[in-house]
């Protein structure tokens, strides 16, 4: 299984980036939009529009606010497994470092998934902050990076 990481560096508080992203229903508001366009509720599920045309069914796995962790798979005939978690630490006072890992199959659509969470990077950082930083990255086969 391909392993994509960004740690994204922004300078905003870490708890007003946490409450952008654990307001899952309004990813498109709060935390990129641009990217996503819509998001619709659809019981523990969100049907997000993206700036492509994509439309994905994402399912709610976990919201942890005691560890401002947030995990989400996609359902999707095109994917064999998708499973992602974001999880936001304090980097400062006023600063936070969000950890996006996205576990995904088949390997061929990881180039694709890694490009289109560096624009969604860039979307979160033009929302909640003034300058960030992106550092990106993916493996295969569990390898860390």
């Amino acid at each position: 299984m391909a392993s994509i990481l960004k740690d994204i560096l922004i300078d905003a508080n870490s708890n007003d980036v946490w409450e952008a992203v654990r307001d899952f229903h309004a990813v498109h508001q709060r935390l990129v939009p641009g990217f996503v366009l819509d998001s619709r509720p659809e019981g523990d599920a969100r049907i997000v529009t993206f700036s492509n045309g994509t439309v994905a069914r994402e399912l709610l796995v976990d919201c942890d606010d005691e560890r401002r962790r947030l995990v989400y798979a996609v359902i999707s005939e095109r994917l064999k497994q998708h499973s992602a978690s974001v999880q936001v630490l304090a980097d400062g006072a006023d600063r936070s470092r969000l950890i996006w890992i996205v576990d995904v199959l088949p390997h061929e659509i990881v180039p694709y998934m890694n490009a289109q969470m560096d624009q969604a990077a860039l979307a979160m950082q033009k929302k909640l902050a003034r300058s960030a930083k992106v550092e990106s990255g993916f493996a295969s086969d569990r390898a860390q990076i």
